[in-house]
């Protein structure tokens, strides 16, 4: 069964990719998408605003299903402690993955699928800039909400600050929940997954491994639900946006060089001129032509004892020329 590419793809070319390009390609990315939630903290008070506004939208609008799962995850280690595994190990094991999946299957997918995924996560940059925003496990425990990473801690190898790894809690900016990569992220697993991967497996783990990721973190009290809903917004964004980055990287991709390539020889510009048009190039303002297969002559100047030809129905060819300075013709040919 024929699978429909991702849309964008047409601007790709069939250029066969590399690997030690692709790499530090998507370790950049990564590193910009780490930094940037490192470096743009924001205001304490502000994300905590933001995080209890969220939380009010919510319980108004009847979607608050934070609580209900927080309190099954908290109760229920043999449902906290996998989701804790699941919210710290698979956001950065299945999307690599996949990745390197697409990468050997076919260049013209994997870059469109490559572009929507890094076009996405710095729109997230920018709402992590934007909107700081406090994870429901950081809010006062007044709010009825428990860090289940906090609490099953001595079961993995993060701390009870983050999902880092232990003594980096610092290094994270926990700030960040606004919009919920997780969600973006696995959503486009999901995708990708249900698009190419052929099989019924597959599908099932297209639909299992998002909603799976939408409800661990809410039960972990890492994210609101709205925080879930910006994710899959911000993914769409990314998606819309795929096809004009895919040009605009192509045009670079064409025209830098070219830019910076040096500027062809006169007798190869006259060459492919002729060759183009299919007419010999005319003489310049200053009267040079090009004579015996492109050797120029300067304005005025002729070779011994060679005849000009003019072109033109009827035209009679002229006298032999005489040598410079030689009064006696040339012998006939």
């Amino acid at each position: 069964m024929p699978h429909t590419e991702t849309p964008g793809t047409e601007a790709a070319p069939n250029t066969r990719l590399r690997w030690w390009t692709e790499l530090p390609l998507i370790v950049l990315v990564y590193a910009c998408y780490s930094a940037g939630r490192l470096l743009v903290r924001g205001d304490v008070a502000d994300a905590v605003d933001h995080g209890l506004a969220l939380l009010d939208i919510e319980k108004a609008l009847f979607l608050n299903a934070e609580h209900p799962l927080n309190r099954l995850f908290t109760s229920e280690p043999w449902i906290g402690v996998p989701a804790d595994f699941w919210y710290a190990s698979l956001h950065y094991l299945v999307t690599p993955a996949i990745l390197v999946w697409l990468f050997r299957s076919r260049a013209v997918r994997y870059r469109a699928a490559r572009t929507w995924l890094m076009t996405s996560t710095f729109i997230g940059l920018i709402g992590f800039t934007l909107l700081p925003t406090c994870p429901p496990r950081l809010l006062d425990a007044s709010h009825g909400f428990v860090d289940t990473m906090a609490q099953y801690s001595s079961y993995g190898w993060w701390g009870g600050a983050a999902s880092a790894p232990r003594g980096m809690g610092g290094m994270t900016n926990q700030y960040a929940a606004m919009p919920s990569l997780h969600v973006g992220w696995a959503l486009w697993c999901g995708v990708m997954l249900w698009r190419h991967g052929g099989t019924r497996l597959a599908k099932v783990a297209a639909v299992v491994y998002p909603l799976g990721t939408t409800i661990v973190v809410m039960g972990t009290a890492n994210h609101y639900f709205l925080d879930a809903v910006a994710g899959v917004a911000v993914m769409g964004a990314g998606l819309l946006l795929t096809p004009f980055v895919l040009r605009t990287a192509e045009r670079l991709r064409t025209r830098l060089p070219a830019r910076f390539a040096p500027a062809p020889t006169g007798s190869a510009t006259d060459s492919a001129t002729t060759a183009a048009t299919g007419s010999v190039p005319a003489a310049d303002d200053a009267g040079s032509a090009n004579v015996s297969g492109g050797c120029q002559t300067s304005a005025g100047e002729r070779f011994p004892r060679q005849r000009e030809q003019r072109f033109g129905a009827g035209a009679e060819p002229d006298p032999a020329p005489s040598d410079a300075g030689d009064e006696t013709p040339a012998p006939a040919r």
